[in-house]
């Protein structure tokens, strides 16, 4: 077969403003933190924004990539240990958070991220929310909500909107949704904001505060499922609606953070931060003093 008459045998050359954007991030650092294996999310998905704000984070951070420990459990986000350049740990459905718990209790120099979407973190692994935040554990816990299970097609989620249509439910979710902002104020979690995927930019910053934070940052991610959610959570109805935390808020003010998760509108930003509390490892620590003062 005679080859294509377009066909040169040379290679194709890259518009130049796009090899100008490639440039630009390999010389961001961003790629240090990406592994070689390149995720497997749906084209579309947000989980991309959010993989390329939390590079962003971590280069501001200048987190060492051998410090660095990424724990997941079951679902589209569990795969997220793949994609990120330090270690990981894919672990069993719902159970992140206490395994994130022991690795920061073994190695408490290490910096601990858990990642979970809605049905892995306020379904199965629910109960194991409300202690690791009074425990305030010193890990960053981001929680990707498209308020619907995507890897296993497309079933109703603790988030998913009541009366909407699922898999599991086809003639509408009868249940009460979740509100991850709620219950983390409620529980009292030392630092908690919220963003959506459409702004890398903003998710970017609110990552670097929540992973400088001494104590459990959890930070809830509005993201769209493009495969199996076209009602709820879609790129168009996720850019209305939201807007930044009011500059005159008092981040260390509960009352006004319940105050903004409650309202009608929708913000990102540093919801809640509490400074002075003390972490799992203070609690420890304070113990093991008394204790040996105690014997000796």
């Amino acid at each position: 077969m005679s080859p294509d008459k377009h066909d040169t045998g040379e290679a194709p050359v890259l518009n130049r403003g796009v090899a100008s954007r490639l440039d630009e991030v390999a010389d961001s650092g961003l790629l240090d933190y990406r592994s070689e294996a390149l995720p497997t999310w749906c084209p579309g998905c947000g989980y991309y924004g959010i993989t390329h704000a939390l590079a962003g984070a971590l280069v501001e951070l200048g987190i060492e990539n051998e410090n660095l420990v990424v724990v997941s459990g079951i679902g589209c986000a569990g795969r997220y240990p793949f994609f990120l350049k330090g270690y990981g740990f894919h672990g069993v459905h719902g159970r992140a958070l206490p395994l994130a718990g022991g690795v920061k209790i073994a190695r408490p120099e290490l910096t601990v991220l858990v990642v979970g979407g809605d049905g892995d973190g306020l379904g199965i692994g629910g109960g194991h929310l409300p202690h690791a935040i009074r425990r305030n554990i010193d890990v960053t816990y981001i929680l990707f909500d498209n308020g619907i299970s995507g890897l296993t097609k497309g079933q109703s989620s603790p988030t998913t909107p009541q009366g909407q249509r699922t898999g599991t439910h086809p003639w509408g979710n009868p249940d009460t949704p979740l509100d991850p902002v709620v219950l983390g104020l409620g529980y009292r979690a030392s630092f908690l904001a919220t963003g959506f995927a459409g702004d890398p930019d903003q998710l970017a910053g609110i990552f670097t505060r929540a992973l400088a934070h001494r104590g459990f940052s959890f930070v809830p991610i509005v993201t769209p499922c493009v495969t199996f959610d076209a009602v709820n959570i879609t790129w168009d109805r996720m850019r209305e609606g939201w807007q930044p935390v009011p500059e005159d808020h008092d981040p260390n003010d509960l009352s006004a953070a319940l105050a903004l998760a409650l309202d009608e509108n929708r913000y990102y930003g540093v919801l809640y931060e509490e400074t002075d509390r003390p972490t799992f490892a203070d609690a420890q620590a304070g113990i093991a003093d008394r204790a040996g003062a105690a014997v000796s």
